[in-house]
């Protein structure tokens, strides 16, 4: 019986894949030297052979057996593109319909699916996301909320999400933090820090330090709102003092803000509050009453509660 089976899709991102086929190796490799049992797992595509991976390469794969018996947890790696257009090309493929069946009776058997980056797509694709809380990578969330409106909680934030049967996981190389939890949750955390170490792995929790950056490149409006909140504190700032300084009124700047990103104007403000936040507490050892100060917020209180929110940290995990 197999604990894991990678379910390659057509066009896959090939360090996607590759990453799960070293992890899962260096598990098996170290968990006799444990005492533990070796994780076990095969590759598949659902056409038995060669499939084509992002960037021109190949891997041969053994052909997915249906119906699944439910018992081993399917791995899908993320989609070679670059941006929600790519996707949605990618989604449209005739090879794609195929895998989506797959997922559908694979989770029907009680199976359970970890995916991350843009193979959470495929997921909502498959009619496999209503009433859960899911994440994906942060260039891609806005889309996928726009997709999912009224169907599922996007959590771009966090980097590894679990709402049986579903476990997500955020940008590309965020693939890695999916296969640890895997195998924690199957194996246990002593062989995740043996894995770690060999690989010299550090497991992350959010992608919200990324987050500012990443709102960036919703376009220069976004940009300049970024910049102007960072240049004004510690002194607080409004969503109509915002509005006021693009020159546009309250409601438009809410507007153009949510098509961009996805949230209104005050959640880019607490994004940049809680980014510099972030860093002074993994930087300096300000107390908490001080770095509270330095971002605009009138009490320690009132920061640990968004850290918590937004972040679903403390000071002390952030340190």
């Amino acid at each position: 019986m197999n604990d894991f089976i990678v379910v390659v899709p057509p066009g896959a991102f090939a360090s996607s894949v590759t990453l799960s086929l070293d992890i899962l190796s260096t598990a098996s490799k170290l968990a006799p030297r444990l005492g533990l049992p070796e994780p076990r797992w095969i590759v598949c595509s659902t056409v038995e052979g060669p499939i084509s991976l992002g960037g021109g390469l190949s891997l041969l794969t053994q052909s997915l057996t249906l119906p699944s018996d439910g018992r081993a947890c399917w791995i899908l790696p993320g989609l070679d593109v670059d941006d929600s257009t790519e996707l949605e090309s990618s989604l449209l493929q005739p090879e794609i319909e195929s895998v989506l069946a797959a997922l559908r009776q694979h989770v029907a058997a009680g199976g359970t699916v970890a995916a991350s980056c843009s193979a959470v797509f495929l997921l909502h694709a498959a009619g496999l996301t209503e009433g859960k809380t899911v994440t994906t990578t942060w260039w891609l969330a806005a889309t996928l909320r726009q997709l999912a409106a009224g169907c599922c909680n996007v959590d771009p934030d966090r980097m590894v999400i679990e709402d049986a049967p579903l476990v997500t996981a955020g940008a590309a190389l965020g693939h890695t933090d999916l296969l640890m939890h895997l195998i924690g949750q199957r194996f246990g955390p002593e062989l995740v820090a043996a894995v770690a170490k060999a690989l010299l792995l550090n497991q992350r929790q959010l992608q919200s330090p990324f987050m500012v950056p990443a709102l960036m490149a919703h376009g220069e409006l976004i940009a300049q709102l970024i910049a102007h909140v960072e240049v004004s504190l510690p002194m607080p700032v409004s969503v109509d003092s915002l509005a006021e300084k693009m020159r546009m009124s309250t409601r438009t700047l809410s507007r153009r803000v949510s098509k961009a990103t996805g949230h209104g104007p005050l959640h880019l403000i607490r994004t940049v509050q809680l980014n510099k936040a972030r860093a002074l507490l993994e930087s300096s050892r300000c107390s908490v009453e001080s770095v509270a100060e330095q971002v605009g917020f009138s009490d320690s209180t009132a920061l640990r509660r968004l850290l918590k929110k937004h972040l679903n940290a403390t000071p002390r995990q952030l340190r």
